[in-house]
């Protein structure tokens, strides 16, 4: 059975996930301050919208205008899509004070309340028809509760996934932290994406690592990424070996590397024949 996936279309992380995320799964993104968590959920839905995928972006962490420089510092232009009504930001951590909060539409009034958000997050969800959704940070909702973490993360995945929607949910980790931010948690979601800083020799380097993901082939390895201007790209075709005392980038291996490229032309085929039948579904409605 071919399982439907959705494309993050971050460069090198769909090879990784040998075609992409399948569908419905919730994916958390879990790592250290600075790792590039919230930028490949705002990367994951502004791909989305390029292609005509609403998509809703829940602000647990920071103001929904500091969210939107965020989008807007690597060229994502959100706003077009706001008007247009293919994008929304649930604010979930003004609690509905401030200038800006009096015109959102979708506010949580009380932040610690899940089934409010729950409440918010299902209309947006209808409003926007969307099919993606972030959340930064999900590990906000049971950082002073985490005996409820697993309890809370079913419930939105319940919510989320049952309307048909494929998600992010940051997670936060301390540095050094080797979980995923939360007891329980990991066996809750569909995916985990691991996204590290490691210091060897006094030299950073940023590495990402699917560590599980239902229904989908996955890499084995630590792989190098890098944030540029334009967001996230993953070497896919490369792993990162670190020692105690060494990094070093080796080369994947070619069968490895020839089948992340057999399964993306798949995929990439896959996306093409869709597209086709949507066209073809169009135009008989119209006759």
């Amino acid at each position: 059975m071919n399982v439907r996936r959705v494309r993050t279309y971050i460069p090198g992380l769909d090879e990784i996930l040998y075609g992409g995320i399948p569908e419905r799964n919730i994916v958390l993104v879990s790592g250290g301050p600075g790792t590039g968590k919230s930028i490949s959920a705002q990367q994951f839905i502004y791909n989305g919208l390029i292609r005509g995928e609403a998509g809703i972006y829940v602000a647990l962490e920071e103001h929904p205008v500091s969210v939107l420089r965020s989008f807007h510092h690597f060229g994502w232009d959100v706003t077009k899509f706001e008007k247009e009504g293919k994008f929304a930001i649930v604010d979930a951590f003004t609690g509905g004070y401030g200038s800006t909060a009096q015109k959102e539409k979708y506010v949580v009034k009380n932040v610690d309340d899940v089934k409010e958000l729950g409440d918010v997050l299902r209309q947006a969800i209808k409003d926007l028809k969307a099919t993606r959704v972030a959340i930064d940070s999900v590990s906000t909702l049971y950082l002073t509760k985490p005996a409820m973490a697993r309890g809370i993360v079913m419930t939105l995945k319940r919510i989320i996934s049952g309307l048909g929607c494929t998600a992010f949910f940051v997670s936060q980790v301390s540095v050094g932290e080797r979980g995923f931010g939360g007891p329980g948690v990991e066996h809750a979601v569909d995916g985990i994406i691991r996204m590290d800083l490691d210091e060897v020799e006094g030299k950073m380097y940023r590495s990402i690592i699917v560590w599980k993901m239902r229904d989908t082939k996955i890499s084995m390895v630590r792989h190098p990424m890098e944030i540029t201007d334009n967001g996230i790209v993953v070497e896919w075709d490369k792993y990162l070996k670190i020692t105690n005392f060494s990094a070093t980038v080796e080369p994947l291996p070619k069968e490895e590397v020839d089948e992340m490229k057999k399964a993306m032309e798949e995929e990439e085929k896959a996306e093409k024949e869709k597209v086709t039948e949507e066209i073809e579904e169009v135009e008989e409605s119209e006759e």
